[in-house]
């Protein structure tokens, strides 16, 4: 089969793109299949998308992206499937989407990893909120073969449209990519967090009690992001994202954390930032919203934490023993070799093209 995938963003860039299908692709080659990558925004796009200003050049990538999604349309009948990452284009109704379901006839799977239909606007995105078109993700959804939900909360709204929708889960490579554990028995102690500067705002809740083990332990509040953070904490230190850095720089951490707001956007996570954690034999600490619940067990490989007292409780007990830190990371490596891997996945992400 010719398997054509439309995608956001240039490959290798986006972590929802690496692991929820790129890593994957060579499976597809292995079993006799061909496919072809598409990006709606472009590697020079790409390096200035995120930055201030540069109105003009972005406009202008935004225009190209169309052109290249318009004639890429001459092609798409070669195509057995056509895999849709979140949507076609960024921006205004699903025009594309409707001409190669319903004008072309193709089968679409249709793939996404947050709440994408719940409009979550940030200073980053407001100019093009109001275009964003949120309520297309329900006709894409009611047009597509399949659908392919990053977990249960999405799945179940999916399925309110196509009842093809099945849990395809955000996962981790620990056999080329997250294969080191770590050791926990380190002289400086680092709690970490990595994202990006539009999840940021989800450590405001931990922020005090960081204040308040500052008090009593040393330790160091490790960040890694796009962009410094500004947070009143003497044990905050920055480093910036850096994929070749990646796993080097999580295996920094002894103890991992992701914060969420309880709130219908957060529903829609997919625990990536724990997976990571754990698939590194780092104890991860959680919010009991999203997806967090189901890849953590508590007291076992983590801690849920929905009070500040079981955020300081949880942290303190990691941060005085190195023991219960490695028997934790173990138990979370386990976690994620046996359910959240590439390997344990492989044969139900192969089935979305059966």
């Amino acid at each position: 089969m010719h398997i054509l995938f439309l995608v956001p963003y240039p490959p290798g860039k986006a972590p929802s793109q690496r692991f929820r299908f790129e890593q994957y692709l060579h499976f597809l080659t292995e079993a006799g299949h061909t496919y072809q990558l598409e990006s709606f925004i472009s590697e020079q796009t790409w390096a200035i998308l995120y930055k201030p200003g540069h109105t003009l050049t972005k406009a202008l990538g935004i225009l190209g992206g169309f052109l290249r999604r318009f004639l890429l349309l001459f092609s798409v009948p070669k195509a057995d499937f056509v895999f849709i990452h979140r949507e076609a284009s960024p921006i205004g109704p699903p025009i594309f989407e409707w001409i190669i379901a319903k004008l072309l006839g193709k089968r679409i799977i249709y793939d996404f990893d947050d709440a994408i239909w719940i409009p979550n606007t940030s200073a980053a995105n407001s100019i093009v909120a109001g275009v964003k078109w949120h309520h297309k993700v329900g006709s894409i959804c009611r047009w597509a073969y399949k659908v392919s939900c990053g977990n249960s909360y999405l799945r179940d709204y999916a399925r309110q449209f196509n009842p093809n929708a099945i849990v395809n889960p955000t996962t981790i490579d620990t056999v080329n990519l997250h294969n080191e554990v770590k050791d926990q028995r380190t002289d400086q102690l680092v709690i970490g967090w990595t994202g990006t500067h539009s999840t940021m705002k989800y450590l405001e809740q931990v922020v005090p009690v960081l204040a308040r083990l500052e008090q009593h332990y040393n330790f160091e509040f490790r960040v890694i992001s796009n962009q410094e953070p500004q947070l009143p904490l003497r044990s905050l230190g920055f480093r910036p994202w850096r994929k070749d850095t990646e796993i080097a720089d999580l295996l920094t951490f002894n103890v991992g954390l992701m914060p969420l707001e309880d709130d219908p956007w957060a529903k829609g996570k997919c625990a990536f930032k724990a997976l990571q954690y754990m698939a590194l034999g780092v104890p991860a600490l959680v919010s009991p919203v999203g997806m967090n619940s189901e890849v953590v067990t508590e007291g076992i490989d983590g801690y849920i934490c929905a009070t500040p007292e079981q955020w300081y409780n949880g942290l303190e007990k990691l941060l005085r023993d190195h023991e219960l830190r490695t028997h934790f990371g173990q138990a979370a490596r386990a976690t994620i070799e046996a359910r959240f891997s590439v390997l344990a996945n492989r044969d139900n992400f192969l089935a979305l093209f059966a």
